[in-house]
């Protein structure tokens, strides 16, 4: 299959994944869930996935305004 008309789809990571690059334990992403914290996944079957784009969205609103001052948050 060409993955030509797949472009326009926003790329999907694992729990795993975004534990990996956020340095957190799966555990972690999964107790953020729980509390409304965490980026929106996507579940797949009896799987959960995260969009990039929303994983860049919930870090940009993470990010403090100053330094020493929280972010926005959720």
């Amino acid at each position: 299959m060409s993955t030509h008309h797949l472009d326009g789809l926003d790329q999907l990571i694992s729990i795993d994944e975004l534990s990996d690059y956020l340095g957190v334990p799966v555990k972690t992403i999964y107790d953020w869930r729980l509390t409304g914290h965490g980026p929106c996944a996507i579940r797949v079957g009896r799987h959960l996935k995260y969009a990039i784009s929303d994983v860049r969205e919930w870090l940009a609103s993470q990010r403090e305004s100053v330094p020493g001052r929280a972010g926005s948050g959720k």
